[in-house]
């Protein structure tokens, strides 16, 4: 009797802690995922890689750590959803549902190639895709209705959508904030990949968006600052967020570095849509190794 009971909590426990992992091989595994995009983007001549970079490793933690999601249970209505709003950072999540087992890791390498299956911008034909993405603002407006309707159904599950800064200078972020509060949207979560670069410039010269968090705040968001490259601070943000059921919406504004792990593309706004050439593939890819 007593060693039934000892099994029965060892593999509650076991269950409990699936995404029981260090810091230290979150840190493995988001060096690996910037290697998989700077390598998918280069061979593909094509791509987004600087803010596939930065968000690297807010998404390493919300796969392996905090959401319950996995290729076993894509299709359980409990589990958790995760809508990339900022669907030109394809390379970043494409990378990390390979790592975590949803598709071949080969299909990488095939990225935007005529007929293959990882094409520019996500689409729900990819397993552990959710929503079509790509259109500016669109991604997170969905994630608002994902989340109401999880509620309306009484799910115990949370709502996860990324977006970019500049794509914070949308109409339609504001009307989707302002409805998350209007149905007390506490079951979603929203992150700020705040790298302050987007296509044409510095997002404070294109279209200043001044304090985000303050802004969040207007419309009745409960709202986070981090570093968006320090992994305690993400999980431990992430955790207090979900933990925080009051009725609120929230957003972390994670302060992040565009092309994070790149000597020669951080902070380089021409490697928001660029891939690199032959020569820069080769160094990028040796300072990930």
């Amino acid at each position: 009797m007593f060693y039934i009971c000892f099994l029965y909590m060892f593999l509650v426990k076991n269950m409990n802690n699936k995404n029981n992992i260090s810091i230290e091989e979150l840190e493995k595994i988001a060096k690996k995922i910037r290697y998989n995009i700077v390598k998918m983007v280069g061979l593909a001549n094509s791509g987004h890689p600087g803010g596939s970079l930065s968000a690297a490793d807010i998404m390493v933690a919300l796969y392996f750590k905090i959401m319950n999601i996995s290729p076993e249970n894509q299709n359980n209505k409990n589990r958790d959803r995760f809508v990339l709003s900022k669907g030109h950072a394809s390379p970043v999540i494409y990378s990390v549902l390979a790592e975590k087992g949803f598709f071949d890791s080969e299909e990488l390498w095939k990225f935007r190639k005529i007929g293959a299956l990882l094409q520019g911008h996500p689409n729900i034909k990819i397993p552990g895709i959710e929503v079509n993405t790509g259109s500016l603002g669109h991604g997170f407006s969905v994630a608002v209705g994902m989340a109401l309707g999880c509620k309306v159904d009484k799910l115990n599950n949370y709502v996860y959508t990324l977006l970019g800064d500049g794509e914070c200078q949308e109409g339609q972020i504001w009307e989707g904030a302002m409805a998350a509060h209007h149905y007390k949207l506490d079951n979603l979560i929203a992150i700020v990949d705040r790298n302050k670069l987007q296509i044409d410039g510095c997002t404070e010269d294109v279209m200043c968006l001044g304090n985000l968090a303050e802004k969040f705040k207007a419309f009745g968001w409960d709202t986070y600052e981090i570093n968006g490259h320090n992994f305690e601070e993400i999980i431990k943000t992430f955790e207090i967020a979900k933990s925080n059921k009051n009725g609120k919406p929230k957003v972390i504004i994670a302060n992040t570095i565009k092309g994070k792990g790149v000597s020669f593309m951080e902070n380089n706004v021409n490697f928001h849509g660029k891939a690199p050439n032959s020569e820069e593939l080769e160094q990028a890819l040796k300072e990930l190794s």
